[in-house]
């Protein structure tokens, strides 16, 4: 299925550039920009993002690696405050 007609994306390539990502770099957070960089196209309208994300969203590796998860939930160090 085409997800988006500006630049004849594939639903299957979709999925094969997020397999590819991840498979290149297992922590790697996957984005919609990376895909299109991975494909060599850029967004033009936008009009099929919605499209896009859902695809992106029923493909396996799309999932967020389990070091990188619930990130804001870790506690942080509060800066320094240095005066300014």
């Amino acid at each position: 299925m085409i997800v988006c007609q500006c630049m004849n994306i594939r639903d299957t390539e979709i999925r094969a550039a997020m397999d590819w990502m991840r498979a290149a770099d297992p922590d790697t957070i996957i984005t919609p920009g990376k895909i299109y960089r991975a494909l060599g196209k850029r967004a033009d309208c936008g009009g099929c993002l919605p499209l896009f994300l859902d695809t992106m969203a029923t493909t396996e590796s799309y999932e967020v690696p389990a070091n990188l998860q619930n990130l804001r939930d870790r506690k942080t160090r509060r800066p320094v405050n240095e005066g300014r």
